[in-house]
């Protein structure tokens, strides 16, 4: 059914290569105000190519931040249509000195394409772009309706996207939701992602006196802000890595021996991934895995510590102040507002006597999860055993894309992650790359996955 559809992509295999580095020659980088005109530049550029492929009503829409792309094509009344989408934005390419190419001239090693946002997420977002054009270039027409939503503010977590989706919830109304932007488990084994962790960021600052104190004349009459940090973070964990927060695991689904088995079967070595990390030993939630522990388990990590003197030497001080940086990962029914408010509740408890402390919620997203018996899932199953010659496993994700679950929720629609990057691609690090048979092999399960959607109907 689809082997003039994908002998369109075989055969245009080399300009879909060549527009890629294209775009990756665009500098997107949303963090960076030196980078708006490349972000609008961007935008522009990919609104072109969907042109090209044959969608309609494509537009660049404006936010309060960076811009949206959207296109559609719809004309399949009765089937399913569904929502692509992606991020044209990148991050930043430092440490620059650590790359071995430029990070925006892409080049092609090993059957590796190179360069800032080769597997995050341009790339990915490219295999849906040119599936839907082998579709509409040599059949015509496509199994379902599709609409695209591509945004530029991914990499700083979205922050207009919410009030676009919900200003723009008509326009976008679909069935499902399809995303491919992240990494399937090894590149020997692919898999499909049911459920993602939220987050719950924030940052502690603690004061003590009004300038910082010669140690001699003021240590050990005075509070020291840094101690005092030591202090009040070490309260929020045991000797088990359980979390002290008081109430904290509410919300969390306990791990049966059924949910225990499932991870047992996905196939993952912890002593190579011990050996690759050089690190002495693993090490997390007494009781649990490591899978399970970075994907289906809740966290509370110090992401950055500050105060004192940091220079070279001693420089013997009471420091003024002192502060951290703590990201927790949300998982089944938590809430990031009621994390916040239950961990501002036990620093109250336990700030050490001399000091003030002031917090700060900096990120927040809810978790995701879809059964994997949903009948789209069972669907994107058959397509990656299609596309890479091998059944996938199910799988959990220790990261967060808090926009998932706000589409998920704003859209009524069930989301389908369909990933074809690789954890060691590089992603956010120097040296990024795309593995490009993985951009054949993606664009096959696309294929396979828009007939089965089609033959499935509405859900």
């Amino acid at each position: 059914m689809t082997q003039e559809v994908t002998r369109y992509l075989a055969e245009h295999h080399e300009r879909h290569v060549e527009e890629l580095k294209e775009f990756i020659r665009i500098p997107s980088v949303s963090a960076s105000s030196a980078h708006k005109e490349d972000m609008r530049k961007a935008a522009r550029w990919l609104a072109d190519r969907l042109t090209e492929a044959g969608l309609e009503h494509v537009q660049v829409l404006d936010t309060d931040g960076h811009p949206v792309v959207y296109g559609d094509w719809l004309h399949n009344p009765g089937q399913p249509t569904a929502l692509v989408y992606g991020h044209y934005d990148v991050q930043p390419a430092d440490p620059v000195d650590q790359w071995e190419t430029d990070p925006f001239e892409p080049v092609i090693k090993n059957g590796r394409l190179y360069g800032r946002g080769a597997t995050d997420d341009k790339a990915q977002l490219y295999t849906q772009v040119k599936t839907v054009e082998a579709f509409l270039k040599t059949k015509g027409s496509l199994p379902v309706n599709v609409k695209f939503c591509i945004e530029g503010e991914e990499e700083i977590a979205s922050p207009h996207l919410a009030p676009f989706l919900e200003a723009h919830a008509e326009l976008l109304q679909a069935d499902l939701i399809a995303i491919s932007d992240g990494p399937m488990i090894s590149a020997e084994t692919p898999s499909i992602c049911y459920g993602l962790r939220g987050i719950c960021g924030l940052e502690l600052e603690i004061q003590g006196p009004k300038s910082d104190l010669h140690s001699g004349l003021f240590g050990g009459g005075v509070a020291n802000p840094a101690t005092a940090l030591v202090k009040l973070l070490a309260s929020m964990k045991d000797e088990q890595d359980r979390i002290l927060i008081d109430g904290f695991y509410e919300g969390v689904i306990p791990m049966d021996e059924a949910a225990h088995q499932a991870f047992r079967e996905i196939p993952f070595d912890e002593e190579k991934t011990r050996q690759e990390l050089n690190v002495q030993e693993l090490a997390g939630e007494t009781g649990y895995s490591f899978l399970e522990r970075t994907s289906a388990r809740p966290t509370l990590e110090i992401n950055g510590l500050y105060g004192g003197y940091q220079g070279e030497g001693l420089k013997p001080i009471v420091p003024s102040g002192a502060g951290a940086k703590i990201s927790c990962r949300l998982v089944d029914n938590q809430d990031p507002d009621d994390i916040y408010r239950k961990i501002e509740r036990h620093v109250k408890s336990h700030t050490p006597a001399g000091v003030t402390v002031t917090t700060k919620q900096t990120h927040r997203g809810k978790p995701f999860y879809i059964p994997v018996n949903h009948p789209y899932i069972q669907a994107a199953s058959v397509s990656y055993e299609e596309g890479f010659g091998k059944k996938p496993v199910y799988i959990r994700s220790g990261g967060s894309i808090p926009i998932i679950e706000v589409f998920s929720r704003v859209l009524g629609a069930p989301v389908v992650m369909l990933d074809f990057g690789l954890p060691e691609e590089g992603m956010h690090a120097p040296n990024e790359y795309f593995q490009l048979e993985n951009f054949s092999k993606g664009t096959s399960t696309l294929c396979r996955f828009w007939n089965e959607v089609g033959k499935l109907g509405r859900q």
